[in-house]
């Protein structure tokens, strides 16, 4: 009997980033599932200090709890100016239960008096990749960039309207998805997960 097309479950509650991975995973010989057919599934505590400690948190935790592989990221920005903050606490920079507006207007406000050639950032990418059984590997990418002092275009997610590309004389927020592909950090990441990927289907074959 020939063995059907494996499945890699996206672990992650935040539709906007599970179409982005999905999108990145295009190509790949696998069938990408997201959770829209797992409602039930608690959230996983992102309670780690460093992205690769939550990313490989969210993937461990959903593999464990639906029986399938799983990649999950965690990400966020650094801006140099504050100390490499938000960081890990990115997604809950203004609160618990901040949404992406609340989290853009406090950094403005905290950047507020910091002249343009001290807005210097990066937003950063671990991609973890688990199985019901074990953690596999990580991969990480990066990508530098400028905060603006107010928000430009209404693409992306997150602090995307905020992030200027300097090679692409826009920010994030205002690129069209597939150029956001070609230079972000997600992109880089998954770049690197194709290939340490192929191994790893490889060897279980």
């Amino acid at each position: 009997m020939t063995p059907g097309p494996f499945e890699l479950l996206v672990g992650t509650k935040n539709r906007k980033k599970a179409a982005e991975i999905r999108r990145l995973l295009t190509g790949l010989s696998v069938t990408v599932l997201d959770l829209s057919g797992f409602d039930e599934l608690p959230d996983v505590a992102e309670e780690g200090l460093t992205f690769e400690e939550n990313a490989v948190a969210k993937a461990a935790g959903f593999a464990r709890m639906t029986g399938l592989a799983t990649i999950a990221d965690d990400s966020g920005l650094e801006v140099d100016a504050l100390g490499g903050r938000p960081g890990v606490y990115s997604a809950r920079f203004a609160g618990e239960n901040a949404d992406d507006e609340a989290n853009n207007r406090l950094l403005l406000k905290m950047l507020a008096n910091t002249p343009a050639v001290e807005r210097t950032a990066r937003f950063r990418c671990v991609i973890a990749l688990a199985t019901p059984e074990e953690s596999v590997f990580t991969c990480e990418g990066s990508v530098e960039g400028v905060i603006t002092t107010e928000p430009r275009g209404t693409g992306g997610f997150g602090y995307d309207p905020l992030f200027y590309l300097a090679q692409c004389s826009a920010t994030f927020g205002e690129l069209p998805g597939e150029v956001k592909d070609r230079f972000s950090h997600r992109a880089r990441a998954l770049g690197r997960f194709k290939r340490l990927f192929a191994e790893f289907l490889a060897a279980r074959r």
